[in-house]
């Protein structure tokens, strides 16, 4: 499914080519109107934290969404998180997923990663809606909330933020540099002006000299602008449902079971990465689409292979977890090895004094 779509966009990128210079002046042009008041910026009573990025793709954005909710919640702020509900059934002007108290809307209704925050973060409201200022709007008055996260909020201009997180990964950086349809780029590299801070997920050793070549190309060009990486971790416990019931299980028992392993991510390789870190002992693995919405032939074909492979069970991700919970046939055990990222302090002193000064 991967080198499917991968040869499709580079298909894409190739014959159009010609037409990103004039899609990049376009992106910049709009830019520039509401930096200069002609398309109005609407502003919201609380800080607004935007997280986004400047490729297509995943870059890890909910997992950054996810712990700066966290972050803030132990500073004893009362967030909210605004996502589009990409691929969410639920297309109101305000979809509730989860409020203070319960989770409201399933992923197929709220889109995947909505409600794997909804799950991820009790307490903590994650709402769906194009427009972002309604549904702040609401946050604020209905639910209480002192500051709210823009879940993929960097090309969204119509909301003023206080706060401009753009998220890059190691995986692809700045891909082939082009704008779109020539390339990944969603805007020219001009608009990380708009930036506050820079952040580069899924730093390792072996990424070192890539990486540090990146971060003096960034500081080259905004040397104002704080620069920070961190890395994916598994968590302390993996996910697992078997014959019906939903419980975890440790890493090292998680060890002992041949698994066979699939995702429906932006980037799979970097999960099958993690998969073998951990010392999982994969008998196969495969990919689809990101945001994949899985059919009962799906996974009746995933249960064949791994038993055919000698699998004892699957091993996916959360995000693919939260799709697959309610359909999954309960016979076969179905793990799920959940991710963070780990930063330094710096981020987190960062981030907390910005929002103090606000």
């Amino acid at each position: 499914m991967t080198g499917k779509t991968d040869t499709r966009l580079e298909r894409l990128f190739f014959f159009g080519r010609p037409f990103a210079p004039l899609y990049g002046f376009l992106m910049a042009y709009r830019s520039n109107l509401y930096h200069r008041g002609i398309c109005k910026q609407r502003k919201l009573e609380v800080p607004v934290i935007s997280v986004g990025n400047l490729l297509l793709g995943g870059t890890g954005k909910t997992p950054l969404v996810h712990y700066i909710a966290n972050l803030l919640q132990r500073h004893h702020k009362k967030p909210a998180i605004l996502s589009r509900g990409y691929k969410g059934s639920a297309t109101a002007a305000i979809n509730v997923v989860s409020n203070s108290t319960d989770i409201l809307l399933n992923a197929t209704e709220a889109g995947d990663e909505p409600c794997l925050l909804a799950e991820k973060l009790p307490g903590i409201p994650v709402i769906t809606g194009k427009k972002r200022f309604t549904t702040g709007r609401f946050a604020i008055d209905s639910l209480g909330v002192d500051t709210l996260i823009l879940d993929d909020g960097f090309q969204h201009l119509a909301l003023k933020r206080d706060l401009d997180l753009v998220l890059f990964s190691t995986r692809k950086l700045l891909g082939n540099g082009r704008v779109l349809p020539g390339g990944d780029l969603r805007e020219p590299l001009s608009s990380l002006k708009r930036a506050h801070a820079f952040i580069i997920s899924g730093t390792d050793a072996s990424e070192d000299g890539k990486v540090n070549e990146f971060i003096s190309f960034l500081g080259s060009l905004y040397p104002e602008k704080p620069i920070f990486t961190c890395t994916y971790e598994p968590e302390k416990m993996l996910v697992r449902i078997s014959n019906g019931k939903n419980d975890t299980i440790s890493p090292a028992d998680a060890c002992k079971v041949a698994l066979y392993g699939f995702c429906g991510i932006a980037g799979p390789e970097s999960f099958k990465k993690t998969l073998e870190i951990t010392g999982i002992k994969l008998t196969g693995f495969q990919t689809f689409a990101d945001h994949h919405v899985y059919s009962a032939e799906n996974i009746q074909s995933l249960l064949h292979k791994a038993k055919k492979s000698g699998a004892d069970g699957l091993i996916t991700t959360e995000k693919d977890l939260v799709k697959l919970r309610n359909i999954y046939p309960f016979g076969f055990p179905l793990l799920a090895l959940p991710v963070q990222l780990r930063f330094d302090e710096n981020f987190d002193r960062f981030l907390v004094n910005h929002i103090a000064q606000i």
